[in-house]
């Protein structure tokens, strides 16, 4: 009997051990993790747009400057004698959908960086002086990856026109120029907030980021680099006789200016954007695996890039029809692409076809001009191979050399670029330009550019000399 009791109270001794420990895991659990979110998850939670506490901030720190990598201020907060403080962008409008703007919510830098430009690293006896006097801290200096010159050339070069232009650094990522029309002035924003928000105004919106352009003849990079995969062996000995136009189960493909381009091969083809030819070639190769090939070169994914942005769309399979895979492979049926995403894809190129994961903010400084974090370059993805790569720089070179860009021929850089002209719709004439490439030149980093440009013509004719503009500014012309 006292043998049984001995095992009742023992088996109750365990079952409290094992409750007693269940609990202290779950509280060492919670103890790690509560470690775990202060010491990292804890800025990215604080800074995110929709933590609307971020403002209260704004009480105690004055809030900090955003500069280009060259050292122009492009916001800045000014104080008055009565304490009153005003946010100012100096370049106004050009800048626009690459800063943003602060007041009425936020955007673009503004809005992404809206924690940190409110946080303040000063000198502590600094912060301890202001604290007691009543006087606000000023806030952490935000610099971002920008590159005034070129921001400049490219926000002229556009001109009038509506469009986007966006530059980025194939090796790093950084994003050098973000251009998009029509702007607006950040500095005036509340007093223009009805205007530029009220109905039919796209003024807000970042065309570079989030734009959806039917792509025209720059998808021809993918309908080339997929005829290459599936036919490596004999894709050289590919030859077209363009008459002008093509015919296959009744639709008709009719090239640029009914111009007839003679025989060619692939890499021509290419350099004279012969739609006869694409649409040829877009018969020859599987939709199936047109269609993994997009989806492994981003299209119908999120950009990776913490900023505003939308996703490339892309779908084609082999039940489709006949016109619509014609269409779909000089780059008009269903494809739409954004000028951030089509600048990733040259910049991949360029890079012998890694992907770097592009960014607009390169560090962050106090107000004594001390690092406070550093952004450093980082690899998203392959996005091809090395051989895949320099098979569509040779394409590209040949754009340039013998083809619709040579007007970035006889540089002092070397330029590589595909160009396109895009109808809008069935139901109008009005054309987009497009071009996107990459230049390089010796002691400088390479740079990869998109260009589009709304209701105006030939890609050559509008989108190329922007894009030169912007080389010549960066590669010192």
């Amino acid at each position: 009997m006292a043998r049984k009791e001995k095992n009742r109270s023992s088996h109750k001794n365990r079952e409290y051990a094992v409750i007693t420990y269940f609990f202290l895991l779950m509280f060492l659990g919670l103890i790690a993790y509560f470690v775990y979110f202060q010491l990292v998850k804890s800025d990215k939670f604080i800074n995110s747009p929709y933590n609307s506490l971020q403002d209260l901030f704004a009480k105690n720190v004055v809030r900090g400057e955003i500069t280009t990598a060259d050292g122009e201020v492009i916001a800045r907060t000014v104080t008055d004698a009565d304490g009153n403080e005003t946010r100012e962008y100096p370049d106004g409008r050009m800048f626009a959908h690459a800063v943003g703007y602060a007041v009425n919510g936020k955007a673009g830098m503004e809005k992404q960086e809206n924690f940190t430009l409110l946080r303040s690293h000063d000198f502590f006896l600094t912060q301890i002086v202001n604290d007691i006097s009543g006087t606000k801290n000023i806030g952490d200096n935000v610099i971002s990856t920008l590159d005034h010159k070129a921001q400049n050339a490219a926000y002229e070069a556009l001109d009038d026109y509506d469009g986007a232009v966006i530059a980025i650094e194939p090796e790093t990522g950084k994003i050098v120029a973000m251009v998009s029309k029509p702007d607006y002035d950040p500095n005036t924003i509340s007093a223009d907030w009805d205007e530029v928000n009220g109905d039919g105004s796209t003024a807000l919106y970042n065309r570079a980021t989030q734009g959806q352009y039917a792509p025209g003849s720059v998808f021809k990079i993918f309908t080339a680099l997929e005829y290459y995969n599936e036919f490596p062996d004999t894709y050289e000995d590919y030859e077209f006789d363009c008459d002008s136009e093509i015919t296959r189960d009744g639709f008709t493909i009719h090239c640029s200016g009914n111009k007839s381009h003679g025989t060619e091969d692939l890499r021509k083809s290419f350099a004279k954007s012969c739609n006869s030819s694409f649409a040829n070639i877009g018969l020859t190769i599987d939709n199936n695996k047109l269609n993994a090939l997009c989806n492994d070169m981003l299209f119908n994914k999120d950009i990776p890039i913490e900023f505003e942005s939308k996703a490339s769309k892309f779908s084609l399979s082999n039940s489709d029809t006949t016109a619509l895979t014609m269409q779909t492979c000089i780059g008009q049926g269903n494809t739409l692409v954004s000028p951030l995403h089509m600048c990733m894809v040259a910049g991949a190129i360029c890079n012998g076809g890694t992907l770097m994961t592009p960014y607009i903010v390169d560090h962050v400084e106090n107000a004594g001009g001390m690092v406070v974090t550093q952004n450093e370059p980082q690899k998203n993805k392959a996005l091809m191979s090395e051989k895949q790569a320099a098979f569509l720089q040779d394409l590209m070179s040949a754009v340039v050399s013998e083809g619709t860009g040579s007007k970035l021929a006889d540089q002092s850089y070397d330029a590589y670029g595909k160009t396109g002209t895009a109808q809008v719709s069935d139901t109008t004439d009005q054309t987009n330009a497009w071009f996107v490439g990459y230049a390089k030149k010796d002691g400088y980093n390479d740079l990869a550019i998109a260009v589009v440009v709304e209701d105006s013509g030939a890609g050559s004719t509008y989108a190329v000399p922007i894009a030169k503009k912007v080389f010549d500014t960066y590669f010192n012309e």
